[in-house]
């Protein structure tokens, strides 16, 4: 028996791969909009688009950025082995876009009026992090 089997038997945690690009570009001040325009394949960029926006009060665009990154991500995820459900983990940090990007989906799902939408992800957010779901809020 192998030390890292899954005696759950669920499938393994995905780990997005790092791409350091966007997230350095934030970290050094740049606004996220050149960034998503820079790396429009980054998650972490559009989840910032979205906390923005819904920070100014424009629920219905935050829920278009965060739209676009949870696409992304979904994209990124499947491409990273994922198989439509199972552990995408907080602690890995390449993860934090999607996770970002699916929690902002909900708050502006549920901003909108739109319950279902909100449920679904917000499920989705616990289900893949448990971590992310008490992080995000």
């Amino acid at each position: 028996m192998s030390i890292h089997e899954n005696l759950l038997g669920g499938p393994p945690p995905t780990h997005l791969p790092d791409d350091p690009g966007p997230r350095e570009m934030l970290a050094s001040g740049a606004a996220p909009a050149e960034v998503a325009g820079a790396h429009p394949t980054s998650s972490l960029a559009w989840a910032q688009l979205a906390d923005e926006a819904f920070e100014r009060g424009a629920a219905v665009e935050s829920y278009a950025y965060a739209r676009t990154g949870y696409h992304r991500g979904l994209d990124a995820l499947r491409r990273s082995g994922w198989k439509g459900h199972g552990p995408v983990p907080w602690e890995h940090e390449p993860n934090r876009g999607f996770l970002r990007a699916l929690h902002a989906l909900a708050r502006a799902a549920q901003a909108i009026g739109e319950q279902e939408e909100y449920e679904r992800c917000s499920q989705f957010l616990k289900d893949s992090s448990p971590t992310a779901a008490q992080v995000l809020g």
